[in-house]
């Protein structure tokens, strides 16, 4: 049975280092310093922890209790994963416990990585029309996790990442423990290669030293082919309208479906709309919204007869995202929605996202609402205009959201339809006269 314990190596009269020794069996310990002190006249020998007669040993006391937590918990998961545990893998449990980062080396990337989201509230981010100051929540926790998952390569390899190391081998590696080892999604995996080469560019224009293939890290990305769009049509979205649901929840959770395949917000977006949030002018119905992953603002116009009657007869209260996407399946599973249809689902026993070909219903997420809005009025309505309502910012990202191939007729179409609504009514004014008329 493994066990961990602190002690001593000197007795000087003056604060020295508290080693912590892992015991794993009979002659395999393995020991390091915490990166704590005390002085041996505060240390007991009966609980080998420093005496709690000051403010500060009682600190320096309850931080080795939690290092000693900290250790016995990732001992247990790791040695169920078959990691290697050595003065390697000791030392960067104590630095994850404490979440320490030497800052004197600048030339590790996890170091650098630490630096970036200390000061990610002061960072300049280039947006449109100029810059603006910090990072989004989600770029900084992306930053974070980047951060932690190199730290566990750097702790399967027993090597720590420099910015020298950053090389097409080194990548290739990397990328193939990403996707095998770790069994990452390819979208998962290429956004931490593409974290690892924004770094490479900031280190570089900071003056650190970075290996000269960083510019020339491709990122890659799932195939059109190999993603997954699940989309409600007009037509199930009208049997789900008219689904008999007995349950408060269930009905409230259809209510957020039929309004979000009209709203084509995010979810984080869709459920804090309130009613209040509607307004009305000339008789029309109007819903301004300020999009929190972009900032954007959008303004989407009400008119569908179903939506109008939700919101003025029974608008629906306020629902967590993860709670809706639970709700929802179920919800498509009483309207029947169950054409089979191949698909990725979250398994507890992996934890990663599996294919499988299962009943519609399950597959459905409030992610669904948006695609679901967009893939319905693609080519019913201009596409610049679902573009103003979405709030995506390129039509060829707005294609790739729905999974449409460019269309070089497309606008043409638009326009010869559009030319005869314009000039339905009018007669024509201008006559060719054919050559050689003296007229």
């Amino acid at each position: 049975m493994a066990t961990v314990n602190f002690r001593l190596r000197s007795k000087a009269n003056k604060n020295v280092s508290i080693k912590i020794y892992l015991s794993l069996w009979r002659g395999n310990v393995i020991e390091m310093n915490t990166g704590f002190t005390v002085n041996p006249k505060d240390w007991s020998n009966d609980t080998n922890r420093p005496k709690q007669n000051t403010a500060e040993n009682k600190v320096v006391f309850n931080n080795l209790k939690k290092l000693e937590s900290f250790i016995f918990h990732n001992l247990n998961k790791d040695l169920g994963d078959s990691v290697v545990i050595d003065a390697f893998w000791l030392d960067s449990k104590i630095i994850e416990c404490f979440n320490r980062v030497e800052k004197t080396d600048t030339g590790l990337i996890v170091n650098f990585l630490q630096d970036l989201i200390d000061n990610s509230s002061t960072r300049k981010v280039k947006v449109k029309g100029g810059y603006k100051l910090g990072l989004s929540k989600s770029r900084k926790n992306s930053f974070e996790s980047t951060k932690n998952i190199i730290r566990e390569y750097q702790s399967k390899t027993k090597k720590q990442v420099n910015f020298n190391d950053i090389n097409e081998t080194f990548i290739d590696k990397f990328t193939d423990w990403l996707m095998k080892t770790k069994n990452y999604a390819i979208a998962t995996a290429s956004k931490h290669i593409a974290n690892v080469k924004t770094v490479c560019n900031e280190a570089e224009r900071k003056g650190v030293q970075v290996n000269a293939f960083a510019k020339h890290i491709v990122i890659f990305s799932e195939r059109d082919e190999d993603r997954f769009i699940h989309t409600l049509s007009f037509e199930e979205l009208e049997i789900i309208g008219t689904a008999e649901i007995t349950s408060e929840a269930y009905d409230n959770a259809r209510k957020w479906l039929l309004l979000g395949c009209e709203f084509a917000q995010r979810g984080q977006d869709l459920v804090l709309i309130k009613k209040e949030d509607i307004r009305y002018k000339s008789g029309n119905m109007y819903l301004d919204v300020i999009q929190h992953k972009t900032k954007k603002a959008v303004t989407i116009g009400i008119i569908a007869p179903h939506v109008i009657q939700i919101i003025e007869n029974g608008y629906p209260y306020k629902i967590s995202t993860q709670k809706l996407n639970l709700y929802i399946k179920k919800v498509c599973e009483i309207a029947k929605i169950n054409v089979m249809t191949e698909g990725k689902i979250y398994s507890k026993q992996t934890k990663r996202k599996e294919l499988v070909f299962c009943e519609k219903h399950k597959l459905i997420t409030v992610h669904s609402f948006r695609r679901s809005f967009c893939t319905n009025y693609y080519k019913l309505i201009p596409t610049p205009v679902l573009m103003g309502i979405s709030g995506h910012s390129k039509e060829s990202i707005f294609l790739k959201y729905i999974n449409k191939p460019v269309d070089k007729d497309d606008n043409a179409d638009i326009y010869m339809k559009f030319y005869e609504t314009i000039n339905k009514e009018k007669k024509p004014k201008m006559v060719l006269l054919p050559n050689g008329t003296e007229d």
